[in-house]
């Protein structure tokens, strides 16, 4: 696949350039796994590039130069690969040291630029010409650019299927010999879908030997008890691996009886490695690693920075087709669903049971009582990852993997940071649609307001809330929280609704596990008359909920009670408390829920089972499902309040990312060139706003019936642009009345909004009597959060009042102000999510 050479434009010379633009290198995946790195290209690229040229085909060389077979030399290599990464950029993509294709532009207007594409004949058909002209263009973007204009030859199908099929809205010029085709590169849903669908499919691939290697090198393994080395050593040979694990250092000649090799370039073929040698050897063993053709490195030596020390990594990494997990991780384990082949790449004394729950981690000790607790509480794990510092293998890159595995149930989240937010929201809202996703976070940044803006105080526990609700994902505020959660969804069905039956045999327990679950959104179910005819009839004291069956009830007794709840279809779930003061009939009353509890396998059954924490053999029901017990039934409650909250999620219409009426963006990215950085005066405003169906009103035209909101925007360091909705500027003061979402915004997200304020019951009151127009209102927000999304230079916005009327009246602004930042210092275009179909 291969476009035009832009020769015919002399490129700026390198005494001219800007600094090398090291953002702009990043890591690719082809769709069989293989991993390369995309960086920009310069002069001293050209051996390189020339002997790229070499292994071209005629026919590939034919369709860059649209025809004439060209020589390239030296001299013309170097022209060609000297520009300043703005007006012209090259970006050459590399695979162990050499260059297997090549993207570049160069500006032709203020907005539009000629591209050309070149992809080695060898990997063609891998997704390449795909991958460098998201990457190009998303690099244009940034630099003001908006089309890409190419002339392609008529008979390179190849690079027209790859433009067409590119997401981006094309326009083909009339037909002829040379094709004529202009790209339009502002981002669309479905780039995004395409990109992702590569992605996952690449991920796929890329991971494998991370979880199912045949063959493992131990670097760094030593005899030594109570090191590192040691412990990944013996972990992996008595963890059950089918294959050799060889160990790996030139001190010492044998470990156990395990000869050892001095370096892995002895080895014939390893599928992964685990490094543990010091930080300042790290690079060398790598490099090892790469000239034995290993593909998957997992580092646990601690010590690198994460600056240079990364970029070199990932640069070493991802330039030679391998993967990387670290550096300073405690490692993987990934325990087969049948029973052996199990990986136990860690130096944990603790490795739990097999099971359906994966985990990743980005704290390496805390994995060492993650790894202990899981095992004390009997939870079967399919995999767990410590990522460490995760320089290149991300937590988005297991989301990713773990959704594409049938046999984990549900992802575990420990997160402190966000590599790629957008990513993550679009990975993980795919995979909560399939499996829970359960995450615990700390919830505080440190962030700052933009440059010459007013202080703009964000909630960023909020927000990150808001995050995890549009994604689906479940939020914990501790471990052991979110272990209670994982209990129940990793052995229970997801509750079909928020009505709770509690059946205990102590009052007091039953009071308080009732006051715990209305705190945790659940409702307190009613029975129907037949099933308390049938509590009566077994001699509950109560047959209203909680249902009290006394303190010397038998398991007969808890047989029939659980068979009447389960039987009711006002019951979506049923909390059972067994904390027997007097009589022990423990084994009956397990074999008496578990029977009950596997005749209706579609609704939840949790317990507090004499005070035992965690999945006991006795309330086993069958090969996937345990009943939970909680030593403490107010952590069944909460528990159980999550995962209705979360069957709730799944249950919520599926809202879009739509275009308002009346939008002009073309007008609106004139219009913000022409301004420059800097807040802008009120007349533009006007006119910004105004391109996008919003409005600025005067305090004349508003009358004593308008609503009062507040509305701001802020471009979070994190996460991108955040909208804050708020009541009244009097009420939001005092009571932090503030609704926040990550944009871009469905018309489900924006609805949202307006009802988690607290004082939306006041403004349905008023809508019902037509007094504000709550429509309105989202349609408002779908258009702010269209504005922030397609011009990245609007940095914050703050509106002091949003007046509402009713029905057919003006809905506008008060007071508005909007900071605009430097094009070159603007974050990227964003891109939207994926919708929840």
């Amino acid at each position: 696949m291969s476009g035009r050479l832009p020769a015919r434009v002399r490129p700026i010379r390198v005494a001219d350039m800007t600094e090398y633009p090291a953002d702009l290198e990043r890591p690719g995946l082809l769709r069989d796994g293989r991993s390369i790195l995309i960086r920009p290209g310069t002069v001293r690229d050209s051996d390189a590039v020339l002997d790229f040229y070499g292994r071209l085909s005629r026919r590939s060389v034919a369709f860059r130069t649209l025809g004439p077979v060209v020589t390239m030399d030296r001299a013309s290599t170097e022209e060609f690969l000297d520009n300043d990464f703005h007006g012209r950029l090259v970006l050459l993509a590399t695979l162990d040291d050499r260059v297997i294709g090549m993207a570049d532009y160069t500006r032709s207007s203020e907005d539009r630029a000629d591209v050309g594409f070149t992809v080695e004949d060898a990997f063609q058909g891998m997704g390449m010409g795909g991958l460098l002209l998201e990457h190009l263009a998303a690099a244009a973007r940034d630099r003001g650019i908006t089309v890409f204009d190419a002339d392609v030859l008529a008979e390179n199908l190849p690079m027209l299927r790859t433009l067409q099929s590119s997401g981006y809205r094309v326009e083909f010029g009339e037909p002829g010999s040379v094709q004529h085709v202009d790209v339009a590169i502002d981002p669309q849903r479905r780039v995004l879908a395409r990109s992702d669908r590569r992605e996952r499919v690449a991920i796929g691939s890329s991971l494998g030997l991370f979880f199912a290697p045949k063959s493992v090198a131990v670097i760094g393994a030593s005899r030594k008890p109570r090191t590192v080395g040691n412990a990944l050593f013996r972990n992996l040979r008595e963890g059950g691996l089918d294959g050799p694990v060889y160990p790996v250092n030139p001190n010492i000649t044998d470990i156990d009886g395990v000869a050892c090799v001095k370096s892995v370039r002895e080895l014939d073929s390893v599928d992964l490695a685990v490094v543990a040698v010091r930080a300042d050897i790290v690079t060398e063993v790598l490099q090892e690693c790469v000239d034995s053709g290993i593909r998957a490195v997992i580092v646990v030596s601690a010590g690198m920075e994460s600056g240079r020390d990364a970029q070199e990594l990932v640069r070493l990494v991802r330039g030679h087709d391998m993967r990387m997990i670290g550096p300073n991780c405690m490692g993987v384990v990934s325990l087969s669903v049948r029973g052996s082949g199990d990986l136990v790449a860690t130096f944990s004394p603790a490795v739990p049971p097999r099971g359906r729950v994966s985990m990743v981690s980005q704290s390496g000790p805390l994995g060492l009582a993650i790894l202990d607790h899981a095992r004390r509480l009997n939870l079967g794990f399919r995999g767990f990852v410590s990522l460490g510092d995760s320089f290149d293998v991300s937590s988005n890159d297991l989301l990713q993997w773990w959704g594409g595995d049938r046999s984990t149930g549900v992802v575990l989240l420990h997160l402190d940071k966000f590599g790629n937010p957008r990513k993550f929201a679009r990975a993980a809202q795919r995979l909560s649609l399939r499996k829970p996703v359960i995450a615990v976070h700390p919830g505080s940044f440190t962030r700052s307001a933009p440059s010459g803006a007013d202080e703009v105080p964000t909630d960023s526990d909020a927000v990150l809330d808001a995050l995890f609700s549009q994604t689906g994902v479940i939020r914990t505020r501790t471990m052991q929280e979110m272990f209670d959660t994982a209990l129940l969804l990793a052995n229970q069905p997801v509750p079909a609704g928020p009505r709770v039956a509690i059946l205990t045999n102590a009052a007091g327990p039953g009071a308080l596990t009732l006051g715990a679950s209305r705190s945790a959104g659940l409702v307190s179910a009613e029975p129907a008359s037949a099933t308390r005819e049938a509590l009566d009839a077994i001699g509950a004291t109560s047959s209203s909920n909680p249902v009290d069956l006394r303190p010397d009830a038998t398991a007969e007794q808890y047989r029939e009670a659980l068979r009447a709840l389960l039987s009711d279809f006002g019951v979506d779930a049923v909390i059972v408390l067994f904390l027997p003061p007097l009589i022990d009939e423990s084994d009956s009353v397990a074999q008496a829920l578990v029977a009950e509890a596997g005749a209706v396998p579609t609704k939840p059954v949790v317990a507090s089972f004499v005070s035992t924490e965690g999945l006991i053999d006795e309330l086993r029901v069958d090969d996937r499902r345990t009943i939970p017990s909680y030593r403490f039934p107010e952590s069944a409650a909460t528990a159980l309040g999550r995962a209705a909250a979360y069957g709730n999620w799944l249950r919520l219409p599926v809202g879009v990312v739509k275009e308002p009426p009346g939008i002009s963006v073309s007008d609106a990215k004139s219009l913000v060139a022409a301004c420059g950085p800097g807040v802008m005066n009120s007349d533009r405003v006007r006119e910004l706003l105004g391109c996008f169906g919003l409005a600025v009103i005067e305090t004349s035209e508003v009358s004593a019936t308008h609503a009062t909101l507040t509305l701001r925007v802020l471009d979070d360091p994190i996460f991108g642009p955040v909208l804050a909705l708020g009541s009244a500027p009097e009420i939001v003061d005092v009571f932090g009345d503030v609704a926040y979402r990550v944009t871009p915004l469905t018309d489900r997200d924006a609805l949202a909004m307006v009802e988690s304020l607290r004082t939306y019951p006041v403004l349905a009151g008023l809508r019902d009597v037509e007094a504000v127009d709550l429509d309105a209102v989202v349609d408002l927000l779908m258009r702010v959060s269209m504005m922030v999304e397609v011009i990245p230079e609007v940095s914050s916005i703050r509106s002091g009042a949003l007046r509402v009327g009713g029905v057919g009246e003006k809905i506008g602004f008060t007071d508005v102000t909007i900071l605009l930042n430097e094009p070159s210092q603007g974050r990227p275009v964003r891109e939207a999510t994926v919708d929840r179909s």
